[in-house]
């Protein structure tokens, strides 16, 4: 007898697939409604120092003087007149420096201390050696000055130089040399500029604070340099402490249940 093999039924084609893509896209949908309730409890103080740290802080960390709108305070009490003088004295800085090739010899940095405007020595602040400050250098110190103008913050000179040896009647070594270039900064500015001398402090670091290694003419050159330091105010650290917690609370966190 000859036994017929029954073939099995043909399967069904699942028509519920598409309830998997639907169920992620509910998933995501929750999970961000979850974010924005997580986010929207937090206090009213909190949250206005928040949101003033963040768009101070939405600037990069480290930018160029050719950079648009670069160093803004993060949680700045500045009004908005300031801040527009503000942005448009540092528009005027970058152009100045573009303008006369300067790049290699400007620089602004936002650091967690304040803002740091680096200008380098030779041939443009000082001669070799001196703490005279050139008269070739105030076009560049008349833009500074008037971006210290549009900001009430502490402002700290520091005067830094590279790694060789100085031996003079005026300057026995690289700390006297670094304090007077510092202190020469702070003249012009309270002196011919008429900025509150109050607000300013003048440090010499010699050569224990390179940026680069002293290995080259080149790397010393990029050494011996003086730095403006716009100093963050105590509430101006405070909001960035805030704005780091809260964020933190934010991404971290589990969002509360509703």
């Amino acid at each position: 007898m000859i036994r017929r093999r029954v073939s099995a039924p043909p399967a069904s084609e699942n028509l519920d697939r598409w309830l998997l893509t639907y169920a992620d896209l509910i998933t995501l949908l929750t999970i961000f409604f979850l974010l924005l309730y997580s986010m929207s409890v937090v206090s009213r103080g909190k949250f206005s120092s928040l949101a003033s740290s963040v768009r101070g802080s939405l600037t990069p960390p480290k930018v160029s003087v050719t950079s648009n709108g670069a160093g803004v305070l993060p949680g700045s009490p500045q009004s908005e007149n300031s801040e527009q003088k503000y942005v448009q004295s540092m528009q005027n800085l970058n152009q100045y420096v573009e303008q006369h090739r300067l790049k290699d010899k400007v620089s602004v940095a936002q650091e967690t201390r304040g803002i740091v405007i680096s200008m380098l020595a030779d041939n443009m602040l000082f001669e070799r050696g001196k703490a005279e400050v050139q008269g070739g250098a105030s076009p560049l110190m008349a833009k500074v000055s008037r971006l210290l103008q549009t900001v009430k913050n502490t402002v700290q000179v520091e005067g830094h130089t590279c790694d060789l040896k100085i031996n003079t009647p005026q300057f026995p070594s690289n700390w006297e040399l670094s304090t007077s270039r510092a202190g020469a900064i702070v003249r012009e500015f309270t002196e011919r500029y008429s900025l509150d001398a109050k607000r300013f402090r003048a440090a010499g670091y010699a050569s224990i604070r390179p940026v680069v290694p002293n290995i080259s003419e080149g790397n010393r050159a990029r050494n011996r340099r003086v730095d403006i330091v716009i100093m963050k105010t105590e509430g101006q650290r405070e909001a960035e402490v805030i704005r780091k917690t809260e964020l933190s609370r934010v991404l971290i966190s589990p969002p509360p249940s509703l």
